[in-house]
């Protein structure tokens, strides 16, 4: 593709690319009493977002934070973290990939959410590859240091491959679930000491099939259980398709109910969970970009007093579905990646779906798609598309961008409505290859809009030598 320069939004136009290193202890003021809000790290009422670079440093990996506020995030706003930085654990050491997956939560019940970033291919002395960073959270933000957990048995392997946070037996706290190649454990409601005493509780083996690869979790109130159900998602050790299985949550022997959902079906890349009809129950979204005849689909899974499945009949959409926009052409990855939350603040949870090889006016640039949700369950009417060639986006869509390779829902500035967080890690900055790049669109009552939008790269946060870095390929989910 060409090389070209990103223009960066109206908000942003003082910050001159690279010119701009922000330390860890740089966070927005705590304005008010700590908020219980799951991604709100300095407790000031706003949502943060993490974004992984786990390409940066010669893949020692890296995870920026964008601070929340009521005009929205910048640079300015922000921490850059590594397994360097002053009080984290670790060595941020070529191939760790520290921040291939974020996520947060209140790990230490402090009120302040934590920061939770993977590094799966870390080499642990003693231990098998992998491990899971914990960074507390604060009134100053991202500043207290914190801890490293290492996979509890030696039969492991990629430990950190995935993680959320979750009230799974419904006792009224969360507690942290991780996603190793092999194994699914959570800890209990104590704060982990990162010593290596704390005893992960397994998901039992028998539960899972024996060749299994897991790749990540999603956790939500999908059934009348007491406590939050969760799904497993990964793919059969021969790469044979895909395997997607719920468990149920709620006191007693979490996960021993469980059920398939797909075994052998086109691989899941994504999922995310939210209610999309408004009827108490949460919904899944699963990402499947090699479906719909290789270009790409995703898939409703309602939820429902008995479960996933278990009321209404699952739905596949695609490109070729009433409502849906744009044309479904093989390799278009349609579903690479999915987000769900209420952008329009109607009270129904609205779907983000990238399409990072969507061709826009002639070139594989990528693209994404707004879906509604409503009583009925995903609208047919109000759908939206989003890229680089749309008016007051900024840039110019070219091939092998990858616009829409990684999308994340966060309502930033607290006005009941999501914001989208739009990934290209394809983009070139000037002439730097792939550097990657991040838009913001703002949640409105009639959708998404490209009022105040802002755009920004891994330049804007002090990142050096920034080729292949692929910035914004992964967010908080």
């Amino acid at each position: 593709m060409r090389t070209r320069a990103l223009v960066t939004a109206a908000t942003l136009t003082a910050l001159a690319a690279g010119s701009l290193v922000v330390p860890l202890a740089v966070a927005g003021p705590a304005t008010a009493e700590p908020s219980q809000q799951r991604e709100d790290f300095n407790g000031d009422g706003y949502t943060d977002v993490a974004i992984g670079v786990p390409k940066a440093n010669g893949k020692a990996g890296a995870v920026v934070v964008t601070y929340g506020s009521a005009s929205g995030v910048s640079p300015s706003r922000s921490a850059r973290i590594t397994q360097d930085t002053a009080g984290v654990p670790g060595t941020a050491e070529a191939g760790d990939q520290f921040g291939e997956n974020v996520t947060s939560g209140d790990v230490n019940h402090d009120g302040y959410a934590d920061l939770i970033a993977g590094a799966p291919h870390e080499k642990v002395d003693g231990k098998p590859d992998g491990s899971l960073s914990i960074i507390w959270g604060g009134a100053k933000g991202l500043t207290g240091g914190g801890i490293a957990l290492v996979s509890p048995t030696s039969d492991d392997r990629n430990f950190g491959q995935g993680a959320s946070f979750s009230d799974l037996d419904g006792d009224g706290t969360a507690q942290l679930q991780v996603v190793s190649g092999r194994h699914f454990w959570w800890y209990s409601e104590s704060t982990p000491k990162g010593d290596g005493s704390d005893v992960a509780l397994p998901l039992e083996d028998d539960f899972l099939p024996e060749d299994v690869q897991l790749d990540g979790v999603a956790a939500g109130h999908f059934s009348g259980s007491s406590g939050n159900d969760f799904v497993l998602y990964g793919k059969r050790g021969d790469g044979d398709g895909d395997y997607l299985a719920t468990f149920r949550g709620g006191a007693g022997d979490i996960g021993h109910s469980h059920s398939v959902l797909s075994d052998g079906g086109t691989e899941v890349r994504s999922a995310a969970a939210g209610d999309i009809d408004k009827d108490g129950w949460t919904d899944l979204v699963t990402g499947e970009p090699a479906g719909g005849q290789e270009a790409g689909a995703v898939t409703v899974w309602w939820g429902a007093p008995g479960g996933l499945n278990t009321g209404r009949e699952h739905v596949v959409y695609d490109q070729t579905s009433p409502g849906v926009p744009g044309t479904g052409e093989s390799g278009d990855s349609f579903g690479a990646d999915v987000s769900v939350r209420d952008v329009t603040g109607d009270g129904y949870a609205d779907i983000a779906v990238g399409v990072p090889a969507e061709v826009v006016r002639g070139s594989n640039a990528g693209t994404v798609v707004l879906l509604k949700g409503s009583a009925d369950g995903v609208g047919t009417t109000g759908a939206q598309t989003f890229h680089q060639e749309t008016t007051g986006v900024p840039g110019t869509g070219e091939d092998a961008d990858r616009f829409g390779a990684s999308v994340h829902f966060a309502d930033i500035n607290n006005n009941g409505k999501a914001d989208l967080f739009a990934g290209a890690g394809g983009e070139d900055i000037g002439t730097v290859a792939d550097a990657g790049a991040v838009w913001v669109l703002r949640g409105a009552s009639s959708g998404l809009t490209t009022d105040s939008i802002t755009s920004f790269n891994g330049s804007d946060f002090g990142f050096t030598g920034n080729t292949g870095l692929s910035f914004g390929e992964v967010f908080d989910h």
